[in-house]
């Protein structure tokens, strides 16, 4: 090779093996429903191929071991969760009131988070042999986690499986004005009537009130009780996580404040070249003339859920269609299975919706499930049954590329109308090219941004410098109603002062004019 073209692929190599230095990395998601670990999962993967020694707690392990990964499996977190709130229980929560909403979350959130931290504590005593650079963990109902952070010492980042919350922004100080920004459990976007910025403000405060006075003191009390002394109290630990990484971008949502240390990183499980799909379902999705819609609830909601008359009229749509049907389903169906559908109890979804032929989504909403068919820019059917979905198919349905129909409402007439709406109605196509030209229009890819800022906080150790002040002031202090109210006495003092000058030269004047008659 020739001097002058061998010396600069050996200075680039040498500048890349002295910028890749490899990090102990913890990551834990604890919570019992694989959509929330589907995206941080990709995030642990990414960055244990990018060389990083990652630890990664979960309920689920990887079923053939990978290079740099290291599993530590939740037993029994499924089932714990399954005997407090069954399932058949939590897909009918959008029919619960505000408070009772709370109350069964934080109920599970409780227990999950006693139940993860023992098991952490188990299999890492403490001891100066164990380190780690930096923790990723998930941000749902889990305050008492941060205590990890101190317990290694290593700084900490939150992660959310959808889109921020008021715990994440109380975390970094990210600024949320209820005039436009909706409350995750109210079905509102960013432009709100008078009526609906009421509804929002009594969201917020009930959600306030209850996380101060009955929620977090139980996460205090569980870490108080799991971490050794001495410690700093959880409210400090709180104001001091080095970043949030958002499974969410603003093109699928509306614009919004942040803080420098939380980033948007939605998207992070979609795979930018698709994967290979197994030989029969490449078939079946090649060999579609006429197109084919994907049918899928989600990993929460099951057959069991679904009534066997309601089984039995989507069944009979289908059979009417001339595409074909691409049906996840964990159980045999309750008819005849038509020709045109095959079932299955897991599809490929992300791979599965870049191929061309797929024309249709049906889905239930989730955030995992919108971004990714926004990216493949496949128009949807929403079934929301809980949680964010009602919220994300609300919004879906006011930007134009998605139909929704409640759970109580599917049918046959429902379905076979919203079908019928989507696939002949070229509007609904035409609007998600345009959201997916939004989405893919991003500097870094999702994964890159998360990989890169996790890093970041490492290198900077904890990234101090990208605190906000704000989470030093008290409520008072934050919002300036101390400066408001102490210009409202400064105006009261004066206009009194003033009243009291004004009545006195009135006196003195009208008391010369009446001195003055008497004398003449």
């Amino acid at each position: 090779m020739d001097p002058k073209t061998l010396l600069p692929v050996v200075l680039f190599v040498l500048v890349n093996v002295i910028r890749t230095e490899s990090y102990k990395i913890l990551g834990i998601f604890h919570t019992s429903s694989r959509s929330h670990y589907i995206a941080g999962g990709a995030l642990m993967k990414g960055l244990s191929e990018k060389g990083h020694d990652v630890t990664v707690i979960s309920p689920f392990p990887q079923s053939e071991p990978l290079k740099n990964f290291h599993d530590i499996p939740i037993i029994g977190m499924e089932k714990l969760v399954e005997e407090l709130v069954p399932r058949s229980k939590l897909i009918e929560t959008d029919n619960m009131g505000l408070v009772e909403k709370l109350h069964l979350f934080s109920t599970m959130g409780l227990s999950m988070t006693n139940y993860t931290l023992n098991h952490v504590l188990q299999h890492f005593p403490r001891t100066n042999d164990i380190h780690f650079d930096v923790i990723v963990m998930e941000v749902f109902m889990n305050e008492a986690f941060l205590g990890i952070g101190h317990y290694f010492n290593a700084p900490v980042i939150g992660f959310l499986s959808f889109t921020n919350t008021k715990a994440s922004n109380d975390m970094v100080g990210t600024p949320s004005p209820i005039s436009y920004i909706p409350h995750l459990f109210v079905k509102f976007d960013d432009k709100m009537t008078f009526s609906q910025r009421v509804m929002n403000m009594l969201a917020y405060v009930c959600e306030e009130l209850f996380v101060n006075w009955y929620y977090m003191l139980d996460q205090v009390k569980i870490y108080d009780a799991i971490f050794p002394d001495p410690k700093p109290r959880l409210d400090e630990l709180l104001k001091n996580v080095s970043l949030v990484l958002l499974n969410n971008h603003f093109s699928l949502s509306f614009p919004r404040p942040y803080v420098p240390n939380m980033i948007e990183v939605g998207g992070l499980q979609i795979n930018r070249t698709p994967k290979q799909l197994p030989p029969d379902l490449q078939k079946i999705l090649d060999d579609a003339v006429h197109g084919v819609i994907y049918f899928s609830l989600g990993t929460i909601v099951k057959a069991k859920h679904i009534s066997a008359n309601t089984q039995k009229e989507i069944l009979n749509v289908f059979r009417r269609l001339k595409q074909t049907v691409l049906w996840k389903w964990d159980e045999a169906l309750t008819d005849g299975k038509p020709n045109n559908v095959y079932v299955s109890a897991w599809y490929p979804q992300d791979d599965l919706l870049a191929h061309p032929n797929v024309k249709l989504f049906i889905t239930h909403g989730g955030l995992l499930s919108l971004t990714e068919t926004i990216y493949h820019a496949v128009p949807i059917i929403g079934i929301p049954f809980f949680a964010d979905q009602q919220v994300n198919m609300a919004r879906a349905e006011r930007l134009g590329y998605a139909k929704t129909i409640l759970p109580k409402e599917l049918g046959r007439e429902s379905l076979s109308a919203a079908i019928k709406e989507v696939l002949t109605n070229d509007k609904y196509a035409h609007q998600i090219k345009i959201m997916s030209e939004r989405y893919r229009d991003q500097p870094m890819t999702p994964l890159d941004t998360a990989i890169y800022w996790t890093e970041y906080v490492v290198r900077h150790r904890g990234a101090q410098h990208l605190r906000s002040a704000g989470l030093d002031l008290t409520f008072f202090a934050y919002h300036s109603l101390d400066v408001f109210a102490a210009l409202l006495a400064a105006v009261l003092a004066i206009s009194f002062v003033f009243w009291r000058l004004v009545r006195w030269s009135g006196c003195r004047i009208v008391s010369k004019i009446v001195n003055k008659r008497k004398v003449d």
